[in-house]
């Protein structure tokens, strides 16, 4: 008891000078949350954190993660705001503007205000984590984001290298929207890898192990370090053990004491490009829907950037369809974007997936086009699950034809589940080889020969 009191006050240490307290009137409310959390560190530097409540669960253990490596925390979330030119100048703007393109902090805050309440209290619980965590380390600097706000988690609610977002060509972006002089800072992974990409898992049954314990693996061909491995548990009912992106609150690859869970990637329809017929009229500039033409809608979006004598600011009027902005032109044509975007449903998965104790049959809301495989070890039960939204192939179209539907719920490939044996999982192999009576045909849906995020 001596050790857990001991490691309490070195991870929290209470009693500030006035001064500061003063300064930072949340400090002390901060200060009272941390005494429902224990943090206890392993031989090997692991985190275990222990809360009273899910949220106070989620305060611990970001505050654990600033304490291994803020700087991925706070990049993490530089790059999901598009923030990036704030901390490297000129050359990363046309990044930020994709990101800020998609990513408004206004709907954001909006998405935040309508989500649940339990949701809330663990955003809230992550920012307060965060800021505790600087109130308590004045020394460190953060390059860009001095305070956290509870609705940031829903930019970066993906767990992968890669989002769907970094899709959408710089050049193209830049030629579109720019002069062309700036420099493009590139980070298009399909032209930087040099190894083998894509992921892959393996689940063995408890019935097929010397020691009749499941096992659940993945080589998830990420990059080192780039994610923290942690305990998260609460009297509430979590007990989840893995690996988390830094600057997340979910166990993003792991398993608890009756279910495991990892993913695999695929290249399933998620994103849609329409190629817009645009006239100009008196009254500004419209695009052909159909048989009417509805005016192109215009946002201004700011794009403040590091100089050496201090910051400044681009500002680009981006160019919106009903289908999602405007990113490139092409063969006389402007060419939008449709992103499958819900950030809360995103958390609220990743969170629930940690919590649940059985082989999940419900659509629920899987908004993550994902392989994930996850595996119930107390039963001997395990088997893929599929991407709950995966998208009906359509024939390529342009931007007058209307392809509003993103989810294939009754057709879409759900669960295989299989008592003994192992299954093998990769991408490639995802649509072509789960069939069962009353599925549909892998024809029918977007091939998954691509698999660069993981």
């Amino acid at each position: 008891m001596k050790k857990l009191v001991l490691v309490l006050v070195l991870l929290f240490p209470l009693g500030p000078d006035a001064s500061q307290g003063a300064q930072n009137p949340e400090l002390k409310r901060w200060e009272q949350r941390a005494r429902n959390v224990t943090i206890i560190r392993d031989d090997w530097g692991i985190a275990h954190i222990s809360g009273k409540t899910d949220a106070d669960t989620v305060f611990g253990a970001i505050y654990a993660q600033a304490e291994d490596d803020f700087n991925r925390v706070e990049t993490n979330y530089i790059n999901s705001m598009g923030r990036l030119a704030e901390a490297e100048g000129e050359a990363a703007i046309w990044r930020d503007l994709r990101m800020k393109i998609f990513i408004d902090p206004e709907t954001m805050k909006a998405h935040y205000e309508a989500s649940p309440a339990w949701l809330k209290a663990l955003m809230d619980a992550w920012a307060d984590g965060l800021n505790f965590y600087l109130a308590k380390h004045p020394k460190v600097t953060p390059r860009v984001i001095t305070h956290f706000e509870p609705w940031m988690p829903l930019t970066f609610s993906e767990g992968s290298i890669g989002g769907d977002i970094e899709t959408i060509s710089l050049e193209q972006l830049q030629a579109f929207y720019g002069s062309g002089q700036a420099p493009v800072t590139s980070n298009d992974e399909r032209e930087l890898e040099t190894e083998p990409t894509g992921s892959n898992g393996i689940a063995i049954s408890p019935s097929n192990t010397v020691g009749r314990r499941a096992m659940l693996l993945i080589n998830p061909h990420t990059s080192f370090f780039f994610r923290s491995e942690l305990q998260m548990t609460s009297e509430e009912g979590l007990n989840a053990y893995g690996a988390a992106t830094w600057g997340q609150f979910f166990i993003y690859q792991g398993f608890n004491d009756r279910a495991g869970w990892m993913h695999t990637s695929s290249a399933v329809d998620a994103i849609d490009t329409y190629h817009e017929t645009i006239i100009k009229k008196a009254d500004g500039l419209f695009y052909k829907y159909g048989n009417e033409f509805r005016p192109l809608t215009i946002s201004v979006i700011k794009v403040p950037y590091k100089t050496d004598h201090g910051m400044s600011e681009k500002t680009f009027s981006v160019y919106r369809t009903h289908h999602g902005p405007i990113v490139a032109s092409a063969n006389e044509k402007l060419v939008s974007v449709r992103l499958m975007q819900e950030p809360v449903k995103a958390l609220r998965e990743n969170h629930r997936r940690a919590v649940h104790r059985l082989l999940d049959r419900r659509a629920g809301d899987r908004p993550h086009l994902r392989l994930n495989l996850e595996q119930r070890a107390a039963d001997d039960v395990f088997g893929p699950l599929s991407g709950r939204v995966l998208q009906p192939r359509v024939p390529p179209g342009d931007g007058e034809r209307s392809v509003e539907s993103h989810h294939a719920d009754v057709e879409n490939i759900t669960n295989l589940e299989q008592r003994g044996g192992p299954i093998a999982r990769e991408p490639d192999l995802a649509i072509g080889h789960i069939r069962q009576s009353g599925r549909p045909a892998p024809s029918r849906f977007w091939p998954t020969t691509s698999h660069r995020r993981r």
